[in-house]
């Protein structure tokens, strides 16, 4: 059976492909002029995936990345778009979030789009700052309740979180007891209340929250507990929940922030795991080839054979493990630097 990875990156979006999970080869390259921030796959339909760019919208590929188009040519739609979600119950129903800080909502597979104004209406919002002169705020995560059709949240790079319970009508702000510079969003599909979040650690660094870079929830966001407190790194952006088994979650870390990546040390980065719902993390394996500089971007799981994860570092280079992360060996694939990454099976 085929196997495609959609891989989002600073200089386009490429599409790995294997016939056996163990080998892997470039078979498209696609968007170059600009960076592609988000990829979401089309549930029930593989060879549909979702690129978002940071600047020109929302594309969508029916080829398996062969070919691109963007539905809303010429119509009103994001811009920058830094985050993406597909309904699964309804997957023409697309949630896009964009720098600066906007929801948009389609429901016909990206043709039209509705900008959810209500975003604004949390006074919090307009207060939301950014330290980089090149990045505006910006919505870095979107997250579906599985359950409740209505519900879902939103990431706000150093500005929390928001959720609805009205598909956007009204928003809460969901700022107690966790890092402000929330990267990544992940809910328990069989208990929702459940949910865990990536930060990027900037309060953590400021002594300003007790937590480092990662936090759980077991009550849908009104309060967050620090997890992963068996580790000094502070950052993290990458956070994977096994598709079979909602216990197992897959995340990397990092000490500082990526401008301090420059130094001789580089991230010192490491991927660790938790098999138990992340009461408890473990370093997933003390020696990972080329983790010592660099940083895991992106963490994804095959969803046939869930102990086979895929890990792409920023540098564009891949890892991977067959045994759920005790060993790992590099893959024969580069891309430009990585931002996200999606993997299906072709049948």
């Amino acid at each position: 059976m085929e196997s495609r990875m959609y891989v989002g990156t600073e200089a386009g979006i490429s599409t790995l492909k294997s016939t056996d999970g163990h080998g892997w080869s470039s078979e498209h390259e696609a968007l170059g002029s600009w960076e592609v921030s988000a990829v979401a796959v089309v549930p029930g339909n593989p060879s549909q995936v979702l690129a978002g760019t940071r600047g020109d919208g929302v594309w969508l590929s029916e080829d398996a990345g062969k070919s691109w188009r963007k539905p809303c040519y010429g119509k009103r739609g994001p811009g920058k778009v830094r985050s993406l979600a597909v309904d699964p119950r309804n997957p023409r129903r697309i949630f896009a979030g964009t720098e600066p800080i906007d929801i948009f909502v389609s429901e016909d597979l990206g043709q039209t789009w509705e900008r959810l104004d209500s975003v604004w209406d949390v006074p919090f919002v307009a207060t939301v700052p950014y330290p980089v002169a090149t990045v505006e705020p910006h919505v870095r995560s979107i997250a579906l309740d599985p359950k409740e059709p209505n519900a879902f949240y939103a990431a706000l790079q150093v500005g929390y979180m928001l959720k609805t319970t009205d598909a956007g009508r009204t928003w809460t702000l969901l700022n107690k007891d966790v890092d402000c510079d929330v990267h990544t969003i992940v809910i328990d599909p069989s208990a929702p209340e459940r949910m865990f979040v990536a930060t990027g650690g900037s309060q953590s660094r400021q002594g300003q929250v007790a937590g480092r870079g990662l936090y759980a929830s077991t009550d849908a966001g009104q309060s967050w507990q620090p997890t992963a407190m068996e580790f000094d790194q502070e950052y993290s952006v990458p956070l994977t929940m096994d598709p079979r088994d909602p216990r197992i979650l897959y995340s990397a870390l990092a000490h500082g922030n990526p401008n301090r990546w420059r130094r001789e040390s580089g991230a010192e980065g490491l991927l660790i795991r938790s098999r138990d719902g992340g009461q408890s993390w473990e370093r997933m394996a003390k020696e990972v080839p080329g983790l010592d500089r660099e940083f895991a971007e992106a963490i994804v799981v095959d969803p046939a054979q869930t102990e086979r994860v895929y890990v792409g570092l920023r540098n564009g280079t891949f890892l991977a493990t067959e045994d759920g992360g005790d060993s790992w060996v590099p893959l024969n694939v580069e891309t430009p630097s990585v931002t996200s990454a999606s993997l299906v099976r072709l049948s």
